[in-house]
């Protein structure tokens, strides 16, 4: 038996998320799980990374996966891009030695939520981006996000719905930048809790556009209330930039310096 790992990017907006779901097969997992079964002509079960929702995107989302089938890594690869939709892609497949666990291995995760400021969207970042259209403080927007570096009980930024027993989370660094409009918030930690990135990205803005003064988030922090946190923000704007392991798995390290969609 072999454990193979692969690097994934996909476009989420047609996925009711990543997960495999009883209610649909719109998912990304049951679209690559159903090309590598193909491909090893026997049943293949996939675990992830990170689990992303539904319309939000992935660069290099890792996977991995055993198997008897004696195949060459383009067949992993190339084949099962032949079978995949075109919003799916395999980027690259590696062996990895039997204690290697995509989720449970990784030691940092990375997302990206992009905002787009100005009045009007733009039609070739439709689905990609959120377009806020009020004046965006950047300087208040890294202030406030310093708040949220280190270990915390991340309880504030929790949707209802989340299922983890601890909202304890280690965020190691907050990356805010701007070129022209865009707006990009990075944000990497040992693990996120749900739509934990989306309630940030959302708390942020609404205090770099009403001005709020950036003490306020270490308030909100410690309140362990969920209600005092902004709005989710939409999911169209978050990418999984990847995952990062320990170097003993030699595997590609997470595409952090790459242009996710052209500057306005």
């Amino acid at each position: 038996m072999t454990r193979m790992v692969l690097g994934i990017e996909y476009f989420g907006t047609n996925y009711s998320g990543w997960q495999k779901q009883k209610s649909t097969i719109k998912t990304v997992q049951e679209s690559l799980e159903g090309a590598l079964s193909s491909i090893a002509d026997h049943n293949i079960k996939v675990a992830c990374s990170g689990r992303t929702d539904a319309g939000v995107h992935a660069l290099s989302q890792i996977v991995h996966f055993d198997s008897d089938a004696k195949r060459l890594k383009k067949a992993w690869i190339q084949g099962t891009n032949s079978i995949l939709p075109s919003d799916i892609s395999v980027l690259w497949a590696k062996k990895v030695s039997e204690d290697f666990h995509a989720r449970f291995s990784a030691i940092n995760r990375t997302y990206k939520y992009i905002i787009v400021n100005r009045t009007q969207d733009s039609i070739l970042r439709s689905k990609r981006v959120m377009l806020v259209k009020e004046k965006i403080n950047l300087e208040i927007m890294k202030d406030a996000a310093s708040h949220l570096i280190g270990e915390n009980d991340f309880t504030s930024f929790r949707a209802s719905g989340c299922q983890s027993k601890t909202a304890m989370r280690n965020i190691k660094k907050i990356n805010i930048l701007k070129n022209k409009n865009t707006f990009t918030i990075e944000i990497t930690g040992n693990a996120f809790l749900f739509n934990m990135v989306r309630i940030i990205a959302g708390t942020l803005i609404k205090f770099a556009t009403e001005e709020i003064d950036p003490i306020v988030m270490k308030k909100i922090l410690l309140s362990k209330d969920r209600r005092l946190a902004g709005k989710t923000a939409i999911a169209e704007g978050l990418y999984f930039i990847g995952a990062e392991y320990p170097d003993k798995f030699k595997l590609i390290r997470p595409p952090f310096r790459q242009q996710i969609i052209p500057y306005a």
